[in-house]
């Protein structure tokens, strides 16, 4: 199982074998636009690919869907950012921009939507993700960068963040005084938190580890926390949920997660779990609840989020890397070691260590 990088590149067989490549990227078109990558964030899903646990990926692979960089060069119809400008991609490289999910700005919900990495583009050549130097992509799914956001910190907002701002806004969980649990304290679950407390809601962790208390109360300022196998905590908060945004991508019962909704409260899975959930049938009638998804969000959305985050001095909480790492950070990553992601120096460590090689 192998996983690539261009210009000065990384392979990456699992288990977790590394070494360097050459791979060339497209041309820049009319509409393009090329950057210089300087920072990129480790998601738990450039995991599943290079372990490939869907069974569907399609090898040579290079992950990396949370991109920060500079522009070098623009297509001769870019209207969006100019060279220099500081920019970000993130999960979307292409959608048909024609139907009806692509007319209401929610791209990632178009059937032809183009993956930043692991999907082929509408020229037929093969998309490449940030664990590389360089990256062209379409104007259309480039966030301009905020000024007062950090490069390194923010780029994990192009996955994280609006994996879990997106369904706060759409299911009417940013009111201020909503009470919120998140599932989980990763790499979603803390962005989640951060967003939410902005938003002004009361916000409890439900997690398995109480380990985890302290720095949820203590760094993050959460107002409560659960532990989810203790049956007297799950027990005393039963009913006292608006919504709760389930972060977790490991297989689990989300029975009692719906017994502590309020009536017409929401349950939002947002963790890739690889099993079928079973989803019980009476607390749904009884109290109105909805078991629900959601997936990144739109290309307006994206960029209304890293506005607001900028605003709020919200970033995610991350370890930053040097390429030659990555093995080491995939090890960790599927053990859940790391507060709470990792990102890549790319600009400072890339070419030096392939250099090496």
């Amino acid at each position: 199982m192998l996983i690539c990088r261009f210009s000065h590149t990384v392979i990456l067989c699992y288990p977790f074998f590394l070494c360097f490549l050459t791979l060339s990227e497209r041309a820049t078109g009319e509409k393009d636009v090329r950057l210089k990558i300087l920072y990129c964030g480790v998601c738990h899903s450039d995991l599943h690919s290079v372990k490939n646990d869907s069974g569907k990926v399609t090898y040579p692979v290079l992950p990396g869907h949370e991109i920060s960089g500079v522009v070098t060069e623009v297509g001769s119809m870019v209207r969006k950012v100019k060279i220099g400008d500081k920019v970000g991609v993130g999960c979307m490289a292409g959608s048909c921009r024609s139907c009806d999910s692509c007319s209401n700005h929610l791209e990632n919900y178009c059937s032809n939507m183009i993956l930043t990495y692991r999907s082929t583009y509408f020229d037929g050549t093969p998309t490449y993700g940030g664990y590389s130097d360089i990256m062209v992509c379409d104007e259309h799914f480039v966030v301009r960068w905020p000024d007062d956001m950090p490069l390194d910190a923010g780029c994990p907002l192009l996955c994280a963040g609006i994996t879990t701002y997106s369904p706060l806004k759409y299911y009417g969980l940013d009111k201020p005084g909503t009470h919120l649990g998140v599932v989980g304290l990763g790499g979603l679950g803390h962005v989640a938190v951060k967003f939410a407390k902005a938003f002004g809601a009361k916000v409890t962790v439900i997690s398995t580890a109480p380990n985890k208390k302290d720095e949820a109360i203590k760094n993050l300022g959460v107002d409560s926390f659960l532990v989810s196998h203790d049956q007297d905590q799950m027990m005393a908060a039963t009913g006292t949920m608006d919504g709760i945004l389930d972060t977790v991508s490991a297989h689990h019962s989300i029975q009692p997660l719906l017994n502590l909704l309020k009536p017409n409260g929401k349950l939002i899975v947002l963790g890739v779990i690889p099993k079928p959930l079973e989803v019980p049938v009476f607390p749904l009638l009884s109290g109105r609840k909805t078991v629900a998804g959601s997936g990144i969000g739109g290309m307006k959305e994206t960029q209304e989020m890293m506005d607001f985050a900028a605003k709020h001095n919200i970033t995610a909480d991350v370890e930053v890397i040097p390429m030659g790492y990555i093995n080491q950070a995939m090890e960790r990553l599927e053990k859940a070691d790391v507060k709470y992601r990792f990102v890549i120096d790319i600009a400072a460590t890339l070419k030096d260590e392939s250099d090496d090689q």
